[in-house]
């Protein structure tokens, strides 16, 4: 029975050996992570070898540089795609009432068993072309051709597809009904 006091105490002291031993890891594989502002690739022995606290206050604060920094990506790759602007422009752009914004407009003639598709929107409103041609496809027409130009603040989408021979003979007034539709809904929110 003497020997279960000792042999819990030597367990004890091992265990808080071993978790010492795992801390002092952890720290070590944390601070090999952040950059530090002096090189310490050789460590000549004029610098001095940062205390423990220093290394977690250098971590952290490297850690909330970061966030700032990827909160100011997100910011600008938002800006960027339009994304703070959507809404509003999508709006603006249906009701024609901001400068250098139009409604979106979509013209579709029947040639036989070809369709011309012409779209004309804003420079914010991309979307709507992928959404045409996503919709040509639902439809099961074949896109031959698509292309754009862009006049200031306009863009011309012009989309040539073929309607499948399978496809009933009003396929086309349907594709045509369905785009329209898309557009009219697009500007009804």
């Amino acid at each position: 029975m003497e020997n279960n006091p000792s042999s819990s105490r030597t367990d004890r002291k091992t265990a808080e050996r071993n978790r010492r031993n795992q801390m002092k890891a952890l720290y070590s594989q944390l601070n090999s992570l952040v950059p530090h502002q002096n090189s310490r690739v050789s460590n000549p022995p004029s610098e001095p070898v940062l205390s423990l606290p220093d290394q977690l206050n250098e971590a952290a604060s490297y850690i909330k540089r970061l966030q700032t920094n990827l909160e100011k990506m997100k910011e600008k790759k938002d800006s960027l795609m339009g994304v703070e602007r959507t809404n509003y422009a999508s709006m603006a752009s249906c009701n024609g009432t901001t400068t250098g914004l139009r409604p979106p407009q979509i013209e579709v003639r029947e040639m036989g068993s070809t369709l011309e598709v012409v779209l004309i929107t804003g420079l914010d409103s991309q979307f709507m072309f992928n959404e045409t041609i996503r919709v040509l496809h639902e439809e099961g027409a074949e896109i031959i051709n698509a292309s754009f130009s862009v006049v200031e603040d306009t863009v011309f989408h012009t989309i040539h597809s073929k309607v499948e021979d399978s496809a009933p003979s009003n396929g086309a007034a349907r594709i045509s009904q369905r785009l329209k539709k898309f557009v009219q809904d697009d500007c009804a929110f």
